[in-house]
């Protein structure tokens, strides 16, 4: 017979968990009523794992108890092959969810992303799509079911039945400083993953100053365990390992970044972001075995994207979750204008350039800092968040900039303070020659984890 101290022990002491301890553990902190798991021993245990990590056993036996701890959703049969979702480790302007989702469902799969709110810099996919009037993000299984069939994607957040266990480990690592475990992260992510029953899954490990990752090697580390965890429970799983010491795309804040995905499915918008989307969508069709090969999964994600396809799509979710007919009409349109819809700051504030030359650098961590103190992200969970103001480039890695000439457009509604003025100009590196920016920094699959 197992007890929560004994397994507290153990692990202090730096001994292997068994599968049976680990479901024991699982069990015991989920039970409605009576649980044997107190707050300080949670702590504890997190701690310990923290402290002393777990093998790659040990972390795919904790993925499949934390999945198992809730439901688990189920598709019809015939849709066997088609379910697919992404995942990014998060970053600065990343706003990918927004047109992937509906391009892969215009490709012919299902998609259902459930995705998170944003603690920290900025906004989360759901705050993004939360400064769209009306759109609702808490949907039930069984909408969510009725929408996959009529439109083909959703993006909606994390029900109470969906993996509790993450749910209640999650809110003590936030307060024990034991968020960045590696176990925890991958027992977090691939446990909700997997709860969703997909087919396939393409990874967006975020790499630089912008990200919890700042190298290649964390990267590859990060990714190998994430696929091996995911490929243990039937999912065909790739990582991508991209750049992000820069923000992706031009944009940084909610309703900012809704704006510029829609001008990504509208075939235009920065071209990082459409590379960025058609390379995991290319991977995914891959991994899902849609296409023959990742250059022909390419095609295909840019013909739904210059056809309008996968921007019809997006006008049917906006719909189905909620948004008024005539508002998703507007903002679909080919040449949308959003200003009357998405919320816009009362003030916007450029800043010109001091130096001559390309631009080497934009620091993603310094604008994604100013853009939070600015209102776009939260300090902690229940934050509100205010969708108008951000941060939009002017200018990205490899432009040429000339002194004097505006860079960057500051969108807020309270006076800007002079650090945060200062922190914004030194984001930007400018040097005499010119610079490149290599956006998929390496690609991890079941081969190479």
């Amino acid at each position: 017979m197992f007890s929560i101290p004994g397994l507290i022990r153990k692990k202090r002491d730096r001994k292997t968990f068994s599968r049976e301890e680990i479901e024991f553990f699982i069990q015991e902190l989920v039970k409605e009523k009576g649980g044997a798991v107190q707050d300080c021993q949670l702590g504890a245990m997190l701690m310990a794992i923290f402290l002393n990590g777990m093998t790659l056993e040990e972390t795919s036996w904790l993925t499949r108890a934390m999945r198992d701890s809730g439901e688990v959703l189920s598709w019809p049969l015939e849709w066997k092959g088609c379910v697919v979702d992404k995942h990014s480790t998060g970053g600065v302007g990343d706003k990918v969810s927004l047109p992937l989702a509906p391009a892969l469902a215009a490709c012919g799969m299902k998609v259902p992303m459930i995705s998170g709110r944003g603690l920290g810099h900025t906004g989360g996919t759901l705050d993004k799509l939360e400064s769209i009037p009306g759109f609702q993000v808490m949907i039930a299984s069984s909408d969510m079911l009725e929408i996959l069939e009529k439109v083909g994607c959703c993006i909606v957040g994390q029900t109470n039945t969906l993996v509790p266990s993450d749910r209640i480990m999650y809110a003590t690592r936030d307060v024990t400083s034991t968020v960045d475990s590696v176990p925890l992260i991958v027992g977090s992510i691939v446990s909700k993953k997997a709860a969703e029953g997909l087919d396939a899954l393409v990874l967006d490990i975020k790499v630089g100053k912008g990200s919890y990752t700042k190298n290649v090697e964390e990267g590859r580390k990060l990714g190998g365990l994430m696929v091996s965890s995911c490929e243990s429970m039937g999912i065909k799983t790739v990582a991508l390992l991209t750049n992000m010491d820069s923000p992706l795309g031009k944009t940084i804040g909610n309703s900012l970044e809704v704006q510029e995905a829609l001008d990504c499915l509208r075939g235009q918008g920065p071209g990082d972001l459409k590379e960025l989307v058609v390379n995991l969508g290319a991977h995914l069709l891959y991994a899902a075995q849609h296409v023959s090969t990742v250059s022909a999964g390419k095609l295909k994600m840019e013909d739904v994207i210059s056809s309008g396809a996968a921007l019809e799509k997006f006008c049917a979710m906006l719909k189905a979750q909620g948004v008024a007919e005539e508002v998703a009409e507007q903002l679909c349109q080919k040449q949308g204008n959003t200003s009357n819809i998405l919320a816009s700051s009362h003030n916007v504030t450029p800043l010109n350039s001091v130096g001559e030359g390309w631009v080497a650098d934009i620091d993603a961590l310094k604008l994604a800092e100013v853009s939070g103190e600015l209102g776009a992200g939260r300090k902690k969970a229940g934050d509100k968040i205010n969708f108008a103001v951000g941060i939009q480039l002017l200018v990205q890695v490899g432009d040429r900039i000339e002194r004097g000439k505006p860079w960057v457009e500051i969108h807020h509604d309270e006076p800007l303070g002079e650090n945060q003025l200062n922190k914004v100009q030194a984001a930007l590196k400018v040097e005499n020659e010119p610079v490149s920016r290599l956006l998929v920094l390496d690609i991890v699959t079941s081969q190479s984890a």
